[in-house]
C-alpha cells in the first residue's frame, strides 16, 4: 500500500507537470484563445481525484496538496507569474474558487466518502471546462445570467456530464430519474457563474444532492 501511495502521489506531480506545459505552449502558440489553456488545465486538473483515489492518498496528504494548491493560484492570481491559469478577459476568481471547492470536499469527505468527492469534482472539471471551451466555439442559443452569458449547448454539457459520471459511479444506487435531476440541479448550479463563483456551487452543491441520497453507497 505504501508503494502505491508513493506511485500516487509521483503520477500526480509528474500530470500536474505535464498539463502546466500544455497550457503554456496553448497560450503561445494560440494567444487568440487567452481562455484556452486556463480551461485544459481546468479539465486536466479533475483527473487528479480519480487518481488519488485509485492510489489510496491519504486524507493527510490530499488536505495539505489542495490546501497548498489553493493559496498558490492565489497568489497567481495577483501576480500572474503563471499566466496561463488567469487567461480570461473577465474578473473572475475561477481558480481560486476551484482549488477552495476541492480543498472543501476533501475536508469534509475524504477518504470516506470519496466516490463522492470524485464525482463533484468532475463534473465541475469535464462539465464546466468543456461548457466554457465548447460554449462560445460552438453557436447555440443563449442567455444572460447576472451579466454573464450562457448558451444552450454548455449548458447541455453539463447536464451531461453530471449524469454520466452519476451513472458511471452509482448507476447501481441511483434510478434514472435521480440521474435526470442531477444533471438538471448541476446545470442550474453552473447558471451563477459570476466572479467564478460556480466552481464552488456546483461541486458542493452536486455533493450535497449525492449524500442525501446515497446514504452508506456514497463511499
Amino acid at each position: 500500500m505504501e508503494h502505491l501511495h508513493v506511485l500516487g502521489l509521483v503520477a500526480i506531480a509528474a500530470w500536474l507537470v505535464v498539463l502546466a506545459a500544455m497550457a503554456h505552449l496553448l497560450r503561445q502558440r494560440r494567444p487568440d484563445q487567452a481562455e484556452w489553456s486556463r480551461k485544459v488545465v481546468h479539465l486536466g486538473a479533475g483527473l487528479v481525484l480519480p487518481m488519488a483515489w485509485a492510489t489510496h492518498i491519504s486524507r493527510t496528504t490530499a488536505l495539505t496538496a489542495a490546501a497548498l494548491a489553493t493559496i498558490l493560484v492565489a497568489v497567481n492570481q495577483r501576480t500572474r507569474l503563471l499566466p496561463g491559469l488567469e487567461s480570461v478577459n473577465r474578473r473572475s476568481y475561477g481558480t481560486v474558487a476551484y482549488g477552495l471547492s476541492i480543498l472543501l470536499l476533501l475536508w469534509w469527505g475524504w477518504p470516506q466518502r470519496a466516490a463522492i468527492v470524485v464525482a463533484a469534482g468532475l463534473t465541475m472539471a469535464f462539465g464546466d471546462g468543456l461548457a466554457g471551451i465548447l460554449g462560445p466555439a460552438c453557436p447555440s442559443p443563449g442567455w444572460s445570467v447576472l451579466g454573464q452569458r450562457k448558451s444552450l449547448l454548455g449548458t447541455t454539457c453539463v447536464a451531461l456530464v453530471a449524469t454520466v459520471v452519476g451513472w458511471t459511479l452509482f448507476g447501481e444506487h441511483l434510478s434514472l430519474t435521480q440521474l435526470l435531476v442531477l444533471g438538471a440541479a448541476a446545470a442550474g448550479l453552473e447558471q451563477v457563474s459570476v466572479l467564478g463563483v460556480d466552481n464552488l456551487l456546483l461541486p458542493l452543491g452536486t455533493a450535497a444532492l449525492l449524500n442525501q441520497w446515497l446514504g452508506p453507497w456514497g463511499g
